[in-house]
């Protein structure tokens, strides 16, 4: 339990916009920061089970830091840290869906945001067991592994599809565009030809 406490600690004294925030919070109040991240918590968990907006806020907490630490992680060398960042917004990725679909079921759940935003914290959790790693090795690895020829199959058929279909509506706009243009010409030709000329 002690190295979570350690590892919270570096991840809030970690120089980024939430340690600069922090140490902000902290000179402006003299309340020191390892008070100030609980409260902070503490009032986010109360404002996402009665607050207005609670869905964007709990959907701003699982883009916002991500976001951040994949452009760093990208930037830097360590493939270890790309890794990490891609299972992540898999994750995030296949949460989203399948919230898309239960969404109507979970907003009457008071707490649901609140969970979410725990869930979301224990996927991007810098420690050897966060949620992103447990969750894509014993639930979205295995299923993509038995099902990966059939989906190879599927999206190249259907970007086959895609692409003869952008072609025939492409000629035929280009087809439209050209037997209007023939239309147009043919009726405004003899306008021009027998309209007066101007006087000076």
């Amino acid at each position: 339990m002690g190295s979570v406490f350690t590892c919270l600690r570096r991840f809030l004294r970690e120089s980024g916009p939430l340690g600069s925030l922090l140490s902000r919070l902290e000179a402006r109040t003299g309340i020191k920061w390892l008070y100030l991240a609980p409260v902070s918590l503490a009032l986010l968990g109360l404002y996402l089970v009665f607050g207005y907006g609670a869905s964007l806020i709990s959907n701003l907490f699982g883009f916002i830091y991500p976001a951040y630490a994949s452009i760093k992680a990208i930037e830097s060398s360590s493939k270890e840290e790309d890794t990490l960042w891609l299972t992540y917004w898999v994750l995030y990725g296949t949460f989203s869906i399948a919230e898309a679909f239960s969404d109507v079921f979970l907003f009457w759940f008071p707490c649901y945001y609140g969970g979410k935003c725990l869930f979301l914290l224990w996927c991007m959790a810098p420690v050897p067991w966060n949620g992103s790693q447990v969750l894509y090795q014993s639930i979205i690895r295995p299923c993509f592994l038995k099902h990966r020829r059939a989906m190879d199959s599927i999206l190249g058929t259907l970007g086959t599809r895609t692409l003869d279909t952008a072609s025939q509506i492409t000629q035929e706009v280009l087809r439209t565009l050209a037997t209007s243009r023939a239309r147009l010409t043919a009726e405004v030709a003899p306008q021009l030809s027998h309209s007066p000329p101007e006087e000076p």
